[in-house]
């Protein structure tokens, strides 16, 4: 009769632990969570930073190889990046794209295809032909049309993005985490963040002159 008890009670207690062990393990979770989180974000950030990188050196390759700036009319930022990224990556696709934008067939960048092209992100969309940053967005560029080495601030001269205009070639961003240009709430599928809309400053924005 002892021995049952005793067995009784000693599985109770292992039990007991059982619950504390579960317990401490969902607290060091819950305290884990928010770094992962924060490793993670810093990881596409310096992913973007390298993507943005990538772009102005091919644009840049790309003037030096031809004497003039790829699929440029102006200084306003392309919406739709397709055509200059299949025109730096010699492929004969897109409207203005082929080869009479890159008759040398040279490759300036090389980009993989994003792993989920229904939402895509890292990488190109076989659909559309565009880059996506790793949040979801596409980048963003824009060109000196006008060859003047001058391009408008997307953030404007109050922004917190430098100097407007920008006394540079070509320049690049990705609009971060919340989706739209600058800090604030997000825009659809996206996350909100610290700052104000169209303002870098405190924004997950990433850009190519800073």
């Amino acid at each position: 009769m002892e021995m049952k008890f005793s067995r009784q009670r000693v599985f109770a207690f292992t039990l007991i632990e059982l619950l504390v062990v579960i317990v401490i393990i969902a607290i060091l979770m819950g305290l884990a969570f928010p770094v992962f989180q924060g490793v993670q974000n810093q990881a596409k950030k310096t992913q973007a930073k390298n993507d943005l990188t990538q772009i102005v050196t091919a644009v840049n390759a790309y003037y030096t190889e031809y004497g003039k700036y790829p699929l440029v009319t102006d200084d306003l930022a392309i919406a739709n990046t397709a055509d200059l990224l299949y025109t730096l990556r010699a492929v004969s696709n897109g409207v203005n794209a082929g080869d009479a934008t890159n008759p040398r067939k040279i490759a300036f960048i090389n980009v993989p295809e994003a792993n989920n092209q229904n939402a895509a992100r890292s990488g190109i969309k076989i659909s559309d032909g565009q880059w996506y940053d790793p949040w979801g967005s596409t980048y963003k560029v824009a060109i000196d049309g006008t060859y003047d080495n001058q391009i408008a601030n997307p953030y404007g001269p109050a922004g917190g993005a430098g100097s407007d205009p920008i006394r540079q070639g070509v320049i690049a961003w990705s609009l971060g985490k919340n989706g739209v240009l600058g800090g604030g709430s997000a825009g659809s599928g996206f996350a909100n963040e610290p700052g104000a809309v169209k303002v870098y400053t405190n924004s997950g924005d990433i850009i190519s002159w800073q």
